[in-house]
């Protein structure tokens, strides 16, 4: 085994660490390892690829950042996954934000000339935004503590300890979200699905 090799495959703790120490190359591994994660996770949160992979960017930014200027505590938990999901969360709700102004901002310029269909990738990503937009919909009527619980431990596979840590909450407040959030979702889902199709 490669000194490389051993870097990689050292424990998310230790990778931390040298991340604290201001080791560029740990944010590479957190990279390698976590950036499928982070872009599937922000696809169910903005409905849109191309947005997911801002949030990537931003989310892996955001934390060479935040450890540059003010390091956070040692790791507490096995994965960095959910430290870093939080972080793409934020990154979400910014994203979001800049979309709104720029949407009112592009509400006041005339209408675009009409450009020609794509099609095929376009028409199949368009088709996945749309289903997942319904569901961020419904997910988005949940309060917002039990809808990040679920984005966490459903949808991002985080353990219960995981979330309470990423979230700095008690295990079982998560688990009670978590409760929560199941019992109230199909309804929520459903819901969405029948506006849909009235509309």
């Amino acid at each position: 085994m490669t000194a490389s090799d051993a870097a990689r495959a050292a424990p998310d703790d230790e990778v931390w660490e040298r991340l604290r120490e201001g080791d560029q190359s740990a944010l590479g591994e957190l990279f390698d390892r976590y950036a499928d994660d982070v872009y599937a996770f922000a696809f169910r949160r903005t409905a849109s690829w191309a947005a997911a992979e801002d949030v990537v960017q931003a989310t892996f930014l955001s934390t060479w950042r935040r450890f540059h200027r003010d390091p956070p505590g040692p790791l507490t938990v096995p994965s960095a996954r959910g430290w870093l999901l939080v972080v793409a969360g934020n990154e979400c709700r910014t994203l979001y934000r800049t979309g709104r102004r720029l949407r009112a901002l592009v509400d006041r310029l005339p209408d675009p000339p009409h450009s020609p269909d794509h099609a095929g990738e376009v028409a199949r990503r368009l088709d996945d935004e749309r289903r997942m937009s319904a569901v961020r919909r419904a997910v988005g009527k949940l309060p917002r503590h039990e809808r990040e619980t679920l984005e966490l431990v459903v949808w991002s596979g985080l353990t219960l300890a995981e979330a309470a840590a990423a979230l700095g909450v008690a295990e079982g407040t998560v688990k009670a979200r978590l409760h929560r959030a199941r019992r109230r979702f199909p309804d929520l889902l459903s819901r969405v699905a029948l506006s849909e199709e009235l509309s």
